[in-house]
């Protein structure tokens, strides 16, 4: 059972100001979220063009806006992207975005920046400046980052499907704190077992997550139970990389019935921080 403080339910329909340790989340669609606290604001996952069938894309509206740096997407300080799949990431839309928001940094895995730079033009040079490759495999130890306003932590963990599928994906778990206030964790397509935490249980265990983005299947194993309910440090939990099908309350699968989920995109939640 997940318990946060101060946490209730929030429909985004434009920009809204907050309390001072208050911290808002927003979904965009399938792992595409905003966090805000204060004057510091991160997106992950924000702008790819796959759905593969299944998942939503972000709404044109809200990508454009996301484009133009509009409120409530003006001032982003730092994008996150877990891993080089198409329904996460796209080349091309974040190189336009960083073109075009030129405060904006990219943290990303060593991939996802690789496929940037084959694209980059020789005008690019202040956009090349802003990219944080994070090469990470299996098994290295995770790595901290300071910078203005957030402490960026990440370590690899298997994409889903491992042993056996998609070991050459580089996916990052990241966790974030804004403001040394709050602190989230997106996890990317994380395989959700225990195996994948146990030689990183001081590195865990360092940080209360206020609020962790797991893909949905997490709450459908035992091990990802198990690693929410006390493995990892987790106050509260939202299941995201939801099928579009989920928006319909019916088409839920029986064993996700209570767990929270993010469907609708524009839908948030406002919490406060453990700090």
């Amino acid at each position: 059972m997940f318990v946060i403080r101060s946490f209730y339910f929030l429909l985004f329909a434009s920009s809204v100001a907050f309390g001072q340790s208050t911290t808002s989340v927003q979904y965009l669609a399938n792992e595409g979220l905003m966090v805000t606290h204060e004057e510091t604001k991160i997106l992950f996952d924000p702008l790819y063009t796959n759905s593969y069938g299944q998942y939503q894309l972000v709404p044109i509206a809200m990508r454009d806006a996301i484009f133009a740096g509009e409120a409530p997407y003006d001032g982003v300080d730092a994008v996150f992207v877990s891993h080089h799949h198409g329904d996460h990431f796209s080349a091309e839309e974040i190189l336009r975005l960083l073109r075009s928001q030129t405060g904006t940094k990219l943290y990303a895995p060593a991939q996802a920046v690789t496929a940037i730079r084959n694209i980059a033009s020789a005008d690019d040079e202040q956009v090349l400046e802003r990219l944080v490759g994070l090469d990470l495999d299996y098994g290295d130890a995770p790595v901290s980052i300071r910078a203005e306003g957030i402490i960026v932590d990440a370590v690899h963990i298997p994409h889903s499907g491992w042993p056996t599928a998609r070991t050459d994906v580089q996916n990052i778990a990241f966790r974030v704190t804004l403001d040394d206030n709050s602190t989230v964790l997106h996890l990317g397509d994380a395989d959700p077992r225990t195996v994948h935490f146990e030689s990183d249980e001081e590195y865990w265990e360092e940080r209360t997550i206020d609020l962790a983005f797991p893909p949905y299947w997490w709450f459908m194993t035992e091990d990802g139970l198990e690693l929410l309910g006390s493995r990892i440090d987790v106050t509260h939990a939202i299941g995201i990389h939801v099928p579009d099908e989920f928006r319909n309350q019916a088409s839920i699968p029986v064993e996700l019935l209570g767990q929270e989920l993010f469907t609708i995109p524009g839908e948030g939640r406002r919490f406060t921080g453990s700090q």
